[in-house]
Order: structure tokens, then sequence, then C-alpha cells
């Protein structure tokens, strides 16, 4: 699993998370966020300022609580923003909750500060680097490995001070020890599972993940006694979180031999590291930090305090009340522990696409002349043609030009509204047209902008458009006839809530009610037309029956006659 990422579920594809990245980390296909990999930094700006929390962040914390279960020596590494992440009346009441959660042993990361500040001073002072950036910043460090891999040479090759914290805990309590790193960076996450740095850390817990933990656990800081911490930082190692705190811990402002740089920001880390490859910086010592803000504004930090400066106050506050100094007592016994560190080139080359692929693509989005390209950054991407090289490097799709999409929607929307042999009208609330198409125009006879903006009233009857106002429930298919108009309409009445307005569909069926009429009108004749037909066939054969009977009569007669001739003749016969 990557350690961060996007949740499918929640991403609506609003492309806040590729505005805030400015690497352009964070590829979009089939309409949903995906950060890769090789092109991040693990800055999480982008989790930072997703409006729909659809982060995904590798999460060390079930782990953390099951070997708590275990045998094993926990021990606490903890930075010192924790000052202005929580809500505390006393520092030693963050000892006491995580000795409550189960650790043993809570000391401070900025004692590892300290030595990477003795390290910086004395790769400064040995005139090997024409320049030389602070490396205690992750993200920073891989900006440099995979977009700047010609200024690998000026970075400190020194650990941060969480790995070289990590190493003393190890040197101290034994290998087998279970070291958490607890502070404001994700990054952090990512930096811990450096094959440079195994088993030197062995979970880390964003302070957001640990007040998750509190609150389980119904732990309330304000109601914990203090405890002192197992191992405590002067205020040189405690003032690295804060913004040119890095190089007041070995620097002094005054100094002649080098130019002082501190940047906070991925955008002001990028235009430093572009003015160094041009040669525009000479002999100078680079402080950077990718977040704005330095780490009072990490990444890690809970979501719930939204004031900075608020927060950068309390950290401040409790640097002021530190020692000056501790002496060297935190870093007895260290000299053979290595606080090294090498960085690599992992710049991936991209393949650049030609001038007949960019315009093709652009092409595709409606985008014909340089005046096409608006630039507007809705996408994500600064300008259209670089939105383009994403596509073709298959980070982008071609749908994500919101303009180009709202035209497309605008234009089959209109198409539709224009052309259909409906009735359309629109009306608002106090029942005034707002909407009215060219079928409406031709059944009414009045112009759409002479009617817009007025009654309904003033060409139908608005009382069902009342009746629905009133009840927001659909009037759904009635006829009604408008002899003014000689037309009858099957109406429709829709309240659309959200928008609050109603919306009128209408059908023409005068001609179905007429061809209803003139087959009434038929079947009347035809009815007509058959009982004349039966009525004479009774006559007929009423004349029929009485002719028939009169023609009996009369041969009964005669056969009888005929009957009694020829009796008498066979009598004289006799």
């Amino acid at each position: 699993m990557s350690i961060l990422n996007f949740s499918q579920a929640n991403c609506k594809n609003c492309y806040k998370c590729l505005r805030a990245c400015p690497v352009k980390a964070i590829k979009i296909r089939n309409e949903q966020a995906e950060i890769v990999e090789e092109l991040c930094i693990g800055c999480g700006q982008c989790l930072m300022v997703c409006p729909q929390n659809a982060r995904q962040i590798k999460s060390d914390l079930k782990e953390v609580k099951d070997i708590i279960k275990s045998e094993k020596r926990m021990i606490a590494s903890i930075a010192p923003t924790f000052a202005g992440a929580f809500s505390m009346t006393n520092a030693g009441q963050i000892v006491a909750a995580l000795k409550a959660l189960g650790f043993s042993i809570v000391e401070e990361t900025a004692i590892g500060a300290e030595i990477v500040a003795k390290l910086y001073k004395n790769h400064l002072d040995s005139g090997k680097y024409k320049n030389l950036i602070t490396t205690s910043c992750p993200s920073a460090n891989y900006l440099v490995e995979k977009y700047f891999p010609s200024l690998i040479k000026d970075l400190a090759p020194v650990v941060s001070p969480m790995i070289a914290h990590g190493k003393i805990l190890k040197h101290a309590y034994g290998m087998d020890s279970y070291v958490v790193f607890i502070g404001p960076c994700t990054g952090k996450k990512i930096e811990a599972i450096h094959f440079q740095h195994k088993d030197t850390i062995d979970a880390v817990l964003t302070f957001e993940e640990l007040k998750k933990w509190l609150e389980e656990e119904n732990i309330v800081l304000k109601d914990l006694i203090p405890h002192p911490f197992d191992g405590e930082s002067s205020k040189k190692g405690c003032g690295f979180p804060l913004e040119g705190g890095v190089l007041k811990s070995f620097l002094k402002e005054d100094e002649e031999k080098h130019e002082i740089i501190k940047v906070d920001g991925i955008d002001q880390c990028i235009k430093v590291f572009e003015s160094m490859e041009s040669g525009n910086i000479e002999n100078a010592c680079i402080e950077v930090n990718t977040c704005r803000g330095s780490c009072v504004a990490g990444s890690g930090m809970p979501k719930g305090e939204k004031d900075f400066y608020k927060r950068e106050k309390k950290i401040k506050e409790y640097v002021k009340n530190k020692q000056d100094s501790l002496e060297d007592k935190s870093c007895e016994n260290l000299q053979h522990i290595d606080f090294s560190k090498k960085f690599f080139d992992r710049n991936i080359k991209k393949k650049k696409a030609s001038e007949e692929e960019i315009t093709c693509i652009l092409r595709k989005v409606g985008k014909y002349e340089p005046e096409d390209e608006l630039n507007c950054g809705g996408c994500g991407y600064n300008t259209c043609r670089e939105k383009a090289q994403a596509v073709y490097e298959g980070m982008a799709e071609l749908n994500m030009c919101l303009p180009f999409m709202r035209s497309k929607a605008e234009r089959l929307t209109n198409v539709i509204f224009e052309n259909t042999p409906n009735v359309i009208i629109l009306v608002d609330e106090d029942l005034h047209v707002k909407e009215f198409n060219p079928t409406a125009e031709r059944i009414f006879n009045i112009m759409a902008e002479e009617i817009k903006d007025k009654p309904i009233s003033v060409i139908m009857d608005e009382k069902m458009f009342k009746k629905v106002k009133e009840t927001k429930e659909d009037f759904i298919g009635q006829k009604v006839a408008y002899p003014q108009y000689a037309v009858v309409l099957l109406q429709s009445i829709l309240y659309l809530e959200k928008q609050n307005v109603l919306l009128a569909i209408m059908t023409n069926t005068t001609m179905e009610e007429k061809h209803k009429k003139e087959l009434v009108r038929v079947k009347e004749k035809t009815i007509d037309a058959a009982q004349r037909v039966i009525e004479k066939q009774m006559r007929v054969a009423q004349e029929i029956a009485s002719l028939l009977g009169e023609t009996t009569a009369e041969t009964k007669m005669i056969l009888t006659r005929l009957k009694q001739i020829t009796l008498d003749e066979n009598g004289d016969a006799k």
C-alpha cells in the first residue's frame, strides 16, 4: 500500500489537490485523483486541501497498539511542535499522556536536532560546499532528488533530527526497543521506511493520529499530572520547527562568511533551487521547508486549530522557556554512530510532446487559436499547454478542461431548449417568467423578451402554478384547453426545490384532440348508417313475408280444389 493517496469513494473530481501540488505528482484517471509515488515528494499538501476529506494515509496506530501489549520496550520520540498541537497547561502533561498510553520512555526529538546542528556547522566550516542546503525536511530532500538533481552535491549529507534521535535511542535502550516518532509531518512516514534508515524508527504517528488515540482512551491532557521527559533538549534543538530555527541553531545572523537564506513553502523552495541552478546564489547557507510556516503548519497537525499564529506563539513560548544549552550531555559516547546520509538522483525523464501533438490535444478541447487558451487553472494546471502535456503523459484527461465541458454542456442544453417541440417555461417564486423557449413563443404568440420577468398570468391562468408552489407537489399530465390560442396542452408543472423555481413542460395535443373528435363523428355516422340499413332490411323482410303469405294461401286453395276434383272423378268411375 502507498503511504499517501486518495479515497476513491470520496474524491469528487474538483482538482483542488492538483492545484496545490507544485510538482504535479497527481494523476487523474477515470475522474479519480491518484498520487504517483515516483513523482511525489511526500509533503501532504494535496491531502490537507482536499475539501471532501478523501485522505488516505497509511497509519501505524493499530500496529503500535498491538506492540504495546507485548513485552517490548516502547519509546516515544516526540517533536517539539507538540506544544502548538495540543491544549495543555504544562508540557509535562504530554509525557504523562504517552506514559498512560503504554510508553515506558518519552524523549524530545530535538535531542537529535542538536546533533544535526553540530554536523551542519562542521560541514559548513569545512569549506567544501559552494552552497549548503539543510536536510531536516524530507520533502525538500525529495524535491531536490527528483526535480533538481544537479543540486544533490549541495545537500548536507546529514540525517534528519528524527533519524538522528532514533539512532541515539536504539543505542541507549537496545536495538530491540520499539521507537515511535510522533510529529506534525506525513513525509516522515516515507522517510522512516527508507532503506538507509532500516530499523531506526519502527513507526510514525502524526499528531492527528495521537489526538485520535487520546480521544479513544478518554485522556484529557489538562487533567493529567505532569511528568518530566526522560530525555530533554535545549532551546537550540527545540527551535528547529520554527521558521529559520535550523540556521539559528548553528549560525549567527550577522556572520559575514555566508549568505543566509530561509525559505518555506514548496513554491519558494522551487524558486531558490532554480536560482541556484542558474548560478545566481553562491556561498549561501539555505534552510528549506516545504510547508509554508515550516513544521508549525505540518500536514500531520490536528485539524481542529485553524489559527496558525496561535499555534506558533505556543511553540515559541515553549522554546523560550527551555535552557540555552545542555552542553554535550546528550552527545556522550555517540562517536561510533553514523549520522551521515546519501542522496540519489531520482529524476524521472519525461518525454516531451511535439508541437503537433500539443496542438492536436488542444483542438480536442475546442482550443484552435491562442486566444482560446484561457489558462484559467481550473483543471489544476497553470496553462492549457501544460495540461495538454499532462494528457500526453497520461497524467490528465481531456474532460478536465472545465470551460470546455461547460461550453459543451451549454451547447447541448441550448440545442434541447431551442429545438424541443414541447413548451418549456421557467417561473420564479413570484410566478414571474424567467425562461421561455421558442415553442412557447409560437404557441402563445408572444416573444420571450416580451414575457420575461412578467407574471405568468399574462398568458394563462396562474392557479395551478400557485397550487404547486404552495403544496410543493408536482402537477403531472393534465390536459388543459386554451381556446384563446386554439390549442390543447398536456401540461406538467414541477417544483424544483433547490432552485426554488417552477418548471412547466407542455405538449401540444391539439391535433390529437381534433383527430379524436373526427373519429367520434365518423363513428356516429357509421352507427346511423348501420341503423338505417337494419331498418330497411326489416322492412324488406316484412314485405317478402307478406307476399309469401298471400301466394301460399292461393296455392293452398288451388291445390285443395284440384284434390277435390280428383276425388270426385275417381268416385264416378266406380
